[in-house]
């Protein structure tokens, strides 16, 4: 039996068509197809059984809506890593896999691991990210399409990528603008844009990704902000065997967006994170390792800055010595 204070969690394996919820400490199990009428239903039944917080897996975007109708109906949703959901399950011997099963596994993860609150609805940033992800696909098809044209192809074939390259260039500045407009209109992430873009090497795009994609940012611990853009070096110890140390997890697109910029403060912009780094790469670290301490280390000093609401100053975050990163680690 359950204690009457304690938090009723339901587990929500989403499909195109429908979503299977399953509240594991009441053995409850429930269907509902995903219209309008589907998300109040599943809100009365989770009223009914008082449920008050939902975790589900990000499933390439058809889990927004349902977040949005529960976030709307005041029940906390946190939105689960798949690959975490299914090495939970594989650990605890649940090897069959269907909607039910995920729906109950998803329930019994969030149940065990409560360390990540559930995020508030933000349409502003939920419009943020799309826009970013826009832009960032954007960039990808022009990185492939200047990749393939430096192989012979037949002269039509290089007229339309040339023709291609130059309305993906047109589209790309139109999402700049509309990002610096979203983040114009809304107060907060002006605010957090002007606190980012005052150290030097970050600008707008890099900004706008950060408070898109990093919206725990100024809000968890260094370490906790560290592995959420996944770089966080991992002991890989046993015994008597000390193995090299590897980034691991953490947010693929954040950091992505997050590398480049970083690389150009660390050689070129900042003379604080440059400092860093030119004393890493005189230990002998590897230039990639030295940039993935750079990252680690301006991403802290971004935790910090925004919680205690400050701009950059040098001063404050000059560095003494260089991380205690042995030469051998590098990014997984």
């Amino acid at each position: 039996m359950m204690a009457q204070d304690e938090v009723v969690v339901v587990g929500i394996d989403v499909a195109k068509d429908k979503v299977d919820a399953c509240i594991r400490s009441l053995s409850q199990w429930q269907t509902f197809p995903s219209t309008a009428e589907g998300q109040r239903a599943l809100i009365r039944w989770l009223r009914k059984h008082r449920g008050g917080k939902a975790a589900m897996e990000a499933s390439g975007g058809y889990e927004q809506d349902w977040a949005k109708a529960l976030r709307e109906a005041r029940i906390e949703v946190r939105i689960v890593d798949p690959k975490r959901v299914r090495s939970f399950a594989r650990s605890a011997g649940r090897l069959a896999k269907n909607d039910p099963i995920d729906a109950e596994m998803i329930a019994w993860f969030a149940e065990t691991f409560t360390e990540a609150p559930g995020q508030a609805y933000d349409a502003a940033r939920e419009r943020l990210v799309k826009i970013v992800n826009a832009r960032q696909g954007l960039l990808d098809l022009q990185t492939s399409l200047k990749n393939s044209g430096e192989h012979s192809v037949p002269d039509v074939v290089q007229k339309m990528q040339a023709r291609l390259l130059k309305k993906i260039a047109v589209e790309v500045a139109k999402l700049d603008t509309a990002i610096a407009a979203q983040v114009k209109a809304t107060p907060h992430f002006a605010e957090l844009a002007e606190i980012i873009e005052s150290v030097p090497g970050l600008g707008k795009i890099t900004s706008a990704g950060l408070i898109a994609t990093m919206p725990e940012l100024g809000q968890v611990n260094d370490n906790i902000v560290a592995a959420l853009l996944g770089v966080a070096p991992y002991d890989d110890d046993s015994g008597q065997r000390r193995g090299n140390r590897h980034i691991k997890g953490g947010r693929r697109k954040a950091r992505n967006l997050f590398y480049m910029p970083c690389m150009g403060a660390a050689t070129q912009h900042n003379p604080v994170l440059k400092a860093f780094y030119d004393r890493l790469i005189a230990k002998g670290k590897e230039p990639k390792v030295a940039l993935t301490a750079c990252m680690r280390k301006l991403i802290v000093i971004l935790n910090t800055m925004i919680a205690r609401r400050q701009k950059w100053d040098a001063n404050r975050y000059k560095v003494s010595d260089p991380a205690r990163l042995p030469p051998s680690a590098c990014p997984a």
